[in-house]
């Protein structure tokens, strides 16, 4: 089974020069932990994720570790909320892993999984095709695995 069996091609993207917050407001609304930015063209410039708007939220692991009880945590959120008049651009991964559509389904688990990624941008010569979720996967091979669905019986 190959990627673009399984792929969801309407996927929700956003351009180099969103605004944060409506980068934040997508995901929260659209239950998304990453989302691709593409530029007019559709190439892939790069993703964001939850993880790099709310490593604002949180103080650094070695501040953490050395002095818990000194860390603001009340300036920690006002520093949060000042990120949202960022852009996309300002605070995406550039270094994207993609696949393509020709890709083996258990080959991008494997990187999926090296990378913890839940999600991964579909790309065909750098333009974005679609997005593969470990759900897709998970329930392409649950079908082809068992044809249909598990038989149920009842009890009393």
């Amino acid at each position: 089974m190959l990627i673009q069996d399984v792929m969801s091609r309407a996927v929700k993207s956003v351009s180099p020069e969103t605004s944060l917050q409506e980068v934040a407001s997508l995901m929260c609304l659209q239950r998304f932990s990453s989302i691709p930015v593409i530029d007019s063209q559709g190439i892939l410039t790069g993703v964001i994720a939850e993880r790099d708007i709310l490593k604002f939220l949180f103080p650094d692991i070695k501040d953490l570790m050395e002095s818990p009880s000194a860390i603001n945590f009340q300036a920690l959120e006002q520093d949060y909320r000042k990120i949202f008049s960022m852009t996309a651009a300002e605070l995406m991964s550039k270094q994207v892993i993609s696949v393509t559509p020709d890709y083996p389904l258990l080959k991008a688990v494997a990187v999926m999984a090296r990378h913890n990624f839940r999600r991964i941008p579909v790309t065909q010569e750098g333009v974005l095709v679609g997005m593969v979720s470990m759900g897709d996967i998970h329930r392409a091979t649950f079908i082809k695995s068992f044809s249909g669905s598990p038989q149920l019986t009842e009890t009393a």
